[in-house]
């Protein structure tokens, strides 16, 4: 990083021209494009941004505004980094990981771009450790290394998963639990078998009833198996579809979206042992209809 102070009127290009005598006006129209200039702390990129005696200039380096600007320009909502775990919280409508269709449009993509943004050989990557379906939103963990990958997942038991979910329809019992075996067919859709099917896995779903209106429940779900599309199925099973999941029976989506969201995630840090909480609030759009959430 390179740091200068403004000693009188000017723009901030020209002040960036005389400034930096060593690079050539070209380079620094890039450094100025790509958000590498930050003014008193803030990032700026007009070229005619006015400075005054006293501002304070700053030049990041490669590494550090390549991966300030993937924040931003990825739209990615880091809730917790350090040297071993990334924890970030997933919006709705962005694949986890690829698939033969798509293969950049995932967040599984977008970090891996985050991270090889922060070194200089770019050999910084991440490694998925559960996943998030597509049309869902809210917290969701990676690890910064294949073997913590496998030591998260190896103790996957021991993390606490919770989620909010809006269904069409109020479960009889305001808590309880689902508890069955699932199976998945060629098409992709997730179904109630017998347990003495070969493919059968057992699933289990806890769930209470947080609030009601017009029709709608929500429902806070903690996961004690983790089967795909376990929530969507166990509340279908029940009468009660997820707004918005047209897949498992829904018939509204006023959100376009699906209404679950991983609101809470805790587990023990495979580095430290130390018990690491995350909380994810209500998404907005689902204080529409419960607004005193």
């Amino acid at each position: 990083m390179r740091k200068f102070s403004v000693l009188e009127k000017s723009l901030l290009q020209d002040f960036l021209f005389t400034a930096l005598k060593d690079l050539k006006k070209t380079k620094i129209k890039q450094i100025l494009k790509f958000g590498s200039v930050h003014v008193n702390g803030r990032e700026v990129t007009w070229y005619q941004h006015p400075l005054k005696p006293g501002d304070k200039v700053e030049i990041l380096g490669k590494e550090r505004a390549s991966a300030e600007r993937s924040k931003t320009e990825l739209g990615l909502k880091i809730i917790y980094e350090d040297s071993e775990l990334l924890v970030v919280e997933k919006p709705a409508g962005l694949l986890t990981m690829g698939t033969e269709r798509e293969k950049e449009a995932t967040l599984y993509f977008m970090l891996n771009e985050y991270e090889r943004s922060k070194t200089k050989d770019e050999s910084g990557r991440v490694f998925i450790v559960h996943r998030l379906d597509r049309d869902a939103s809210g917290l969701i963990v990676f690890a910064k290394s294949d073997a913590l990958k496998r030591a998260l997942q190896g103790h996957w038991e021991l993390a606490t998963k919770k989620y909010f979910a809006i269904t069409e329809g109020t479960p009889k019992e305001k808590t309880g639990t689902i508890e069955n075996y699932l199976r998945e067919d060629a098409f992709k859709r997730v179904y109630t078998v017998s347990p003495n099917h070969p493919e059968a896995q057992h699933a289990v779903t806890h769930y209470r009833v947080l609030r009601e209106n017009g029709g709608y429940a929500l429902l806070e779900v903690t996961l004690e198996t983790g089967r795909k599309n376990q929530i969507r199925v166990h509340c279908s099973g029940i009468g009660c579809p997820i707004m918005g999941d047209e897949k498992y029976g829904a018939k509204s989506d006023p959100f376009r979206r699906l209404a679950l969201h991983a609101c809470f995630l805790s587990f023990p840090h495979p580095g430290t042992g130390a018990l690491k909480t995350f909380q994810s609030p209500l998404p907005t759009p689902f204080k529409k209809i419960f607004p005193d959430i």
